[in-house]
């Protein structure tokens, strides 16, 4: 599937403190409608501190090919797009959405989590849709405008699953957070514009849940500092991430926002997008 740009995955589905990708770049993924890649390198995460942005690389192997599965069961039906978050949901001005749907792709709830869990060594694979739809808003610009991280308003996916998933998916999530609450990482980080050994802990909880559809969480991780292992430097960070996961029936929607959301507009929106895959959801609402 995965529609849109990396950059919305990577920025909002894992942390606000991703490192974007240059304005070409961007513009030539968007074109190609795909936003799920994840370097070999590693992740690329920027933290943002009083100091400016650092890029951070996890360490870590090459991402093993994701395992094609065909879920059994009753046929699966597509996502009306009809469903989806919409400009008019955010009340400020955005670009059309970038939207793109797709069938037997990886329900994916933060990639970052999923690194933390695998470098546990523990099963660490998203679980399979059915069918799934993905839309990404950004900032209204002009024609031809090269937009800035800024103008990620928000992005969203929604996955059709089988029963099965249902009954595993929240369970899951519960488990790989507590295997992550305090995750201790080394990596690549840049200082003053040179790269250099880092290292970090990252921290996952959940501040709310069951606030929207049948069931529900929203996902924060933060990243309080970085040390730099070569110098000893120290930067510190107050942000914090938010992911919401709803499920309506058998639909599950994953939402982030960009960096100006907050967790108040989050889980309003996640009850807006609650509401509207009622009528797409099995059972209906």
């Amino acid at each position: 599937m995965r529609d849109d740009l990396p950059i919305a995955e990577l920025v909002h589905r894992d942390l606000r403190d991703v490192r974007w990708a240059e304005p070409a770049e961007i513009r030539a993924r968007a074109r190609r409608r795909r936003r799920r890649t994840v370097v070999s390198a590693g992740l690329a995460l920027v933290l943002v501190t009083t100091g400016g942005y650092g890029v951070w690389r996890v360490d870590r192997p090459a991402p093993a090919p994701p395992v094609a599965a065909h879920p059994t069961g009753s046929p699966f039906v597509e996502i009306p797009h009809e469903t989806m978050l919409r400009p008019a949901d955010l009340g400020v001005p955005a670009d059309p959405p970038l939207s793109q749907a797709g069938a037997y792709e990886p329900v994916r709830i933060a990639e970052l989590l999923r690194v933390c869990v695998e470098q546990q060594g523990r099963p660490a694979e998203w679980e399979t849709a059915r069918y799934s739809r993905s839309v990404t808003l950004l900032r209204e610009r002009p024609a031809g405008y090269d937009h800035p991280p800024s103008d990620l308003l928000l992005s969203q996916d929604v996955y059709r699953v089988t029963p099965e998933v249902v009954g595993r998916l929240f369970p899951r999530i519960d488990e790989m957070l507590a295997l992550c609450a305090a995750w201790p990482s080394r990596g690549v980080a840049v200082w003053k514009g040179r790269e250099a050994r880092s290292e970090a802990v990252h921290h996952w909880d959940t501040s709310a849940r069951d606030f929207a559809g049948s069931e529900s969480v929203l996902l924060r991780h933060r990243v309080p500092e970085a040390r730099n292992l070569e110098t000893g430097e120290v930067r510190r960070s107050t942000d914090v991430n938010r992911t919401a996961v709803v499920r309506v029936g058998d639909l599950v929607t994953v939402i982030t926002m960009g960096r100006r959301g907050t967790e108040p507009e989050l889980r309003r929106l996640a009850g807006v997008a609650a509401d509207r895959l009622c009528v797409a959801a099995n059972p209906a609402c």
